[in-house]
């Protein structure tokens, strides 16, 4: 991925199917030959969650309990799960469904925006780590809270996620929900701002979102995204809470600093 502003989503166990060029071969390539980023970082647990996910998927019903998967849905999920090696690939922000990425809406992004985010915006799966917004991925099934073969997918990724992470050259905004979060801690730093999402009420009262914190993240990151693409040098010199605050204040986002490495998203209630 490149230097500068990182912005760093969960993903969603909804996903579009369909795409274009199926993998070939591992699924640890180098981004040039159609692979992942940070290949040299995951490529080890990447094959072997790859394959464990594969495995599990040819029995039925142990994988509907680990993957807790409806009887409904077992047939579409589990075929994505068995044929992940030659599936089409489509790239990851538009992969992803669900309310935070329908709020992104990316197909709707202009062509340099897109451009942008295809370098600037990464998502954590539990299947292939980190990957960029415009790395090809399968429509597949497994979420941070499966345990393959009975082992919890903090202790696969947390380790190689949280280096990476960390050895990032530029700020990263953190999005990420609890559950993927764990997948790679980050301790409070500089260069990292991890967000929480609140809302206003008419009163003047803040309170804590649920379900719609997700459309929160996925409207702010949409305009992240707009913003930073018309401005990239300036994007790219982000150092800390402050200056992001600044930069998202200038475009009508009320984003406060909390501490260390954290900031919370201000959004008028109904947003």
């Amino acid at each position: 991925m490149t230097e500068g502003l990182l912005l760093l989503l969960p993903p969603s166990e909804t996903k579009r199917d369909g795409g274009n060029a199926a993998f070939t071969g591992e699924l640890v390539e180098s981004p040039e030959a159609g692979g992942l980023s940070w290949s040299e970082t995951f490529a080890a647990t990447r094959e072997l969650v790859v394959s464990e996910l594969h495995s599990l998927s040819h029995d039925r019903e142990t994988a509907r309990k680990v993957l807790k998967i409806s009887e409904k849905q077992a047939e579409i999920e589990l075929n994505r799960n068995r044929t992940l090696r030659s599936a089409p690939r489509m790239p990851a922000l538009l992969r992803y469904t669900g309310v935070l990425y329908d709020a992104l809406d990316a197909p709707t992004l202009t062509a340099s925006q897109l451009s942008w985010a295809a370098h600037h915006v990464a998502v954590h799966s539990a299947l292939f780590g980190l990957v960029g917004g415009g790395e090809g991925i399968p429509a597949y099934r497994l979420s941070a809270a499966s345990r393959l073969g009975g082992v919890a997918a903090a202790r696969r990724w947390a380790p190689a996620a949280s280096q990476a992470l960390s050895a990032h050259r530029g700020l990263v905004v953190d999005l990420r929900s609890k559950a993927y979060s764990a997948l790679g801690p980050v301790e409070a730093a500089q260069q990292h701002v991890s967000i929480d999402v609140v809302s206003r009420s008419a009163d003047g009262a803040v309170r804590s979102l649920n379900h719609f914190n997700k459309r929160g993240k996925g409207l702010f990151t949409r305009g992240l995204i707009t913003r930073a693409s018309s401005q990239p040098d300036r994007a790219a010199a982000l150092q800390d809470a402050e200056e992001l605050a600044d930069f998202c204040r200038e475009a009508g986002w009320e984003l406060e600093p909390t501490g260390p490495g954290a900031a919370r998203l201000i959004v008028p209630e109904g947003l």
